[in-house]
């Protein structure tokens, strides 16, 4: 078949990796996984994880049955051109707000940061008042 012998450039493949279009890299072949998203026993996210990059090594780490093995070949789309994958990525960490455990908002903080010592400061005042007029 044409079709299998199409040969996909890494960077191509590595666009598809929405929900609505996602593709892998397993084995050195290249696989539109997109009808799978909803049926993927561990969920969408852990395809979506796998993308732009080479999976092979999430994808043997989970331990897949011969069942899973044997459905890859209806996803299957086309051989991955190895000379165009990068030898190593570099690690750009997540951009992260700063810790929030409570999650109030920055705003909330700011005010209560503001008023919580003048309504200290009004009760110290009302207390005087009324303890002095005794």
């Amino acid at each position: 078949m044409a079709e299998d012998r199409k040969l996909h450039h890494f960077d191509d493949v590595s666009k598809h990796n929405t929900t609505k279009d996602c593709w892998l890299i397993i084995h050195g072949k290249v696989y539109d996984v997109t009808p799978f998203m909803e049926e993927h026993p561990g969920g969408d996210e852990v395809l979506l994880a796998a993308t732009g990059k080479d999976a092979t090594n999430d994808f043997e780490d989970v331990g897949h049955s011969d069942t899973a093995r044997d459905m890859m070949d209806k996803y299957f789309i086309g051989q991955i051109d190895a000379s165009t994958i990068p030898a190593k990525r570099s690690y750009i960490p997540p951009q992260q707000a700063p810790y929030n455990p409570d999650k109030t908002s920055d705003f909330t903080i700011k005010i209560l940061q503001f008023l919580v010592p003048i309504l200290i400061l009004a009760l110290a005042f009302t207390v005087r008042y009324y303890t002095k007029a005794e």
